[in-house]
């Protein structure tokens, strides 16, 4: 089974805490052996889904929408990121060069053409820009794709 993540970046702690127990026990469904988590690893759920798609004994695929991506992402986050770049069964790239908007979108439709279910910690609201995880969750739904929302009840961004 090949998994997708998409999610808000920046959550509270509090947020942060139940997202993580979300992303984890929908992890802990698929079978270790056969899952492939698809992520583009930036900070926040993107990175939670992909260790605990490697905690849990599954392979860890990467999309980089843009050569200037890691750039893009908080420094403090730049450890982390090399280290899961490092542990990828395989890179996807988008071929773009700038880290925008558009090269977010595109890396998430790659990701999107991967997967046969997306799981998005998505609040059900519209996107705060393009390419945001709202349109990443239509694009999914548009090509057929499942996406299974991952929301706290009661939480908000």
């Amino acid at each position: 089974m090949r998994v997708g993540i998409t999610g808000h970046r920046g959550l509270s702690a509090a947020v942060e805490e139940q997202v993580r127990g979300l992303l984890e026990a929908a992890v802990k469904q698929y079978e270790p052996g056969g899952l492939v988590g698809v992520s583009c690893i930036a900070d926040g759920p993107d990175v939670w889904f992909a260790e605990y798609v490697l905690a849990h004994g599954g392979r860890l695929e990467v999309v980089i929408p843009a050569e200037e991506y890691r750039e893009g992402l908080p420094e403090e986050h730049w450890t982390t990121y090399d280290r899961l770049l490092g542990r990828a069964a395989e890179v996807h790239r988008t071929g773009m060069s700038t880290s925008d908007s558009a090269a977010h979108m595109a890396g998430s439709e790659v990701l999107v053409g991967l997967v046969d279910e997306l799981l998005a910690v998505w609040d059900g609201k519209p996107a705060w820009g393009y390419g945001g995880t709202a349109d990443v969750v239509a694009y999914a739904r548009r090509t057929g794709v499942p996406a299974r929302v991952l929301w706290p009840e009661g939480a908000s961004r």
